[in-house]
């Protein structure tokens, strides 16, 4: 499998590994453990999303994130505070908040603020490869984590899957293609998220979900990741029976995130 990996996924992997060693010299998982007994309360990330969908309403996880490597810097002024208030004020059902500082120039300290901000359940989005992290994801707050399916071996994914439920937090699984898919529902996951953009070529096809929505089980949430601005992006995955996004780029390049969440998938809309 590692040979199959995108080479900006190996290089995150590589460093990602360096800095979560270092992290657990500065703070020893025996103390994170502790710390992640007396964290907050969790807040329903995946129940929140299950209920936008039974009431036929969309479900948004509003991203937070300041760059990406594909993109560079999507947003000079970035107050995650302020990006997390404007996201619920405009309809969001979720956040999703970048950790990653070397590549996304987020960081643990952005989801704290976020959450503070809000009452929104948040995703930790990170590359996850290692338990340190579940725990140090419940310390940070986090109601939701992600695993990546293409970063993980089969060993990997189900330790961490299991770790991150027995912490009580929920999970999403991220694919990119049928052969992850596969390896994703062999854990029997509640929700799954297809990114439609290919790591190799950082194009983005929305028919990705559509293919591979095919594979999931009817009581899987499905979300669809990347590539939704317009729309009609959002009916093409609607027509679809998928009604749950997330979304980041196209609310991160504009001056009030909220405002354009509210404008693209509740203006002049039945619900």
């Amino acid at each position: 499998m590692a040979e199959q990996r995108p080479e900006i996924l190996t290089k995150i992997l590589i460093h990602k590994a360096a800095e979560v060693a270092e992290r657990i010299q500065r703070v020893p998982l025996s103390q994170m453990q502790e710390w992640a007994k007396e964290g907050d309360a969790k807040r329903p990330f995946e129940a929140m999303l299950r209920a936008a969908k039974s009431a036929n309403k969309p479900g948004v996880i509003a991203e937070i994130k300041r760059a990406s490597p594909s993109k560079g810097i999507l947003r000079e002024d970035f107050d995650p505070m302020a990006i997390a208030r404007s996201y619920q004020f405009g309809g969001a059902t979720c956040l999703s908040v970048l950790t990653d500082n070397e590549f996304f120039k987020g960081g643990g300290a952005v989801l704290e603020l976020a959450r503070k901000a809000c009452s929104l359940p948040a995703l930790r989005k990170d590359f996850i490869i290692d338990p340190y992290q579940i725990y140090e994801s419940r310390v940070l707050g986090a109601d939701c984590l992600l695993l990546i399916v293409s970063a993980l071996d089969d060993t990997q994914l189900n330790e961490l899957y299991a770790l991150a439920k027995e912490q009580m937090l929920d999970v999403l699984i991220e694919v990119h293609d049928e052969q992850e898919m596969q390896r994703a529902l062999s854990l029997n996951p509640t929700m799954i998220g297809v990114n439609n953009r290919n790591l190799h070529s950082f194009e983005v096809d929305l028919d990705i979900t559509l293919r591979l929505h095919q594979m999931v089980p009817s009581d899987c949430l499905l979300v669809t990741e990347s590539g939704i601005h317009t729309p009609e992006d959002i009916q093409k995955m609607q027509n679809n029976d998928i009604n749950t996004f997330l979304v980041g780029e196209a609310f991160m390049r504009v001056p009030d995130p909220g405002q354009k969440l509210k404008e693209l998938f509740f203006a002049d809309r039945p619900y």
